[in-house]
């Protein structure tokens, strides 16, 4: 058995990313029963304090997407418990997980992010949708593209070519989250960096690209076997693809992350990355992009997780 001891997967949850967690809790398990740990999976019900008090695990890896997986709160539990897990702790996790205060953070950092308007429903509502709508137009112009101010896996989430089908957008988003985020859309290459921090600082994996068939990476173009072509590494030139692995390594750095991160970042046709969002709890599902990026690198999922989790259980 690995020296690691008794090790911990959290998957599952109550947000809409359920089930992509439950995946992803699966991959995980697997890979490091491959490495001989010792693992148990667990949800997040009212059983999971009681058994972590009778018996601590000596580390969580955390698979939990949306809400709380990833807007600090089970962390913050964990932390509570004096328990080691890996990933960023609770407050770098709340700045990551709101999109427009992430957004605003790495742009004080000199990073480049589309233009935007957050939008809460009671103010679409309150103001009047028309008139509201109607400044955004003006402001960013079009395409948009509008997503919930928190939230993954692209729930709620959707382009608008025309100014008429920004309210069903609006509608549509409002049903995953009580905020909007309404941003330029940037055509051109979307990309995946995924970063790494093994003990020697963060570290960028190659760049994973996303070519959907139908032209938006949506929830059924991620998590659909065949619905997505991916090329890692990214088919970019060298001095874009090395702009993207910086970009995502200041943003991790920026936002406080720890140990893994995935940045979302959108190349325009003069090569120019800009930052769209970063994952604090990136998917290890079959179709998850931190796994291509690290098979792209030639590492190992299953020793890159293990090695994670003796570095959080050394925090301890």
């Amino acid at each position: 058995m690995s020296d690691l001891g008794h090790v911990l997967v959290l998957a599952g949850g109550l947000s809409y990313e359920r089930e992509v967690s439950l995946r992803s809790g699966r991959r995980v398990a697997e890979v490091l029963r491959a490495k001989d740990v010792e693992v148990e999976t667990r949800d997040t019900d009212a059983s999971l304090v009681p058994s972590i008090l009778a018996d601590p695990p000596d580390a969580v890896f955390v698979t939990l997407h949306g809400g709380s997986g990833e807007d600090g709160a089970i962390r913050q539990v964990l932390e509570l418990l004096s328990v080691p897990y890996v990933g960023a702790n609770p407050d770098a996790c709340r700045v990551a997980f709101d999109k427009p205060t992430a957004k605003a953070v790495v742009r004080s950092w000199g990073l480049r992010t589309p233009e935007s308007v957050t939008l809460p429903k009671e103010t679409f509502h309150d103001l009047g949708a028309s008139a509201v709508l109607g400044r955004i137009v003006d402001r960013l112009g079009l395409p948009l593209f509008v997503k919930p101010s928190r939230g993954g896996s692209a729930l709620g989430a959707s382009m608008v070519r025309k100014a008429e089908e920004l309210p069903a957008a609006m509608v549509g988003c409002f049903a995953y989250g009580d905020t909007a985020l309404i941003e330029q859309y940037i055509e051109g290459v979307e990309v995946a960096v995924s970063v790494v921090d093994l003990g020697d600082g963060p570290v960028a994996l190659p760049p994973v690209e996303i070519v959907p068939d139908e032209g938006v990476y949506d929830y059924a173009a991620r998590y659909t076997a065949g619905h997505t072509e991916f090329f890692a590494p990214a088919r970019l030139r060298e001095e874009v693809a090395e702009a993207c692995l910086a970009m995502a390594v200041t943003a991790h750095e920026a936002l406080g992350l720890r140990d893994l991160s995935r940045t979302d970042i959108i190349v325009d046709s003069d090569g120019n990355p800009h930052f769209l969002e970063v994952n604090v709890a990136p998917g290890m599902t079959e179709t998850s992009l931190l796994p291509m990026a690290a098979e792209a690198a030639n590492r190992d999922l299953g020793t890159l997780c293990t090695r994670l989790l003796h570095i959080a259980a050394a925090r301890a």
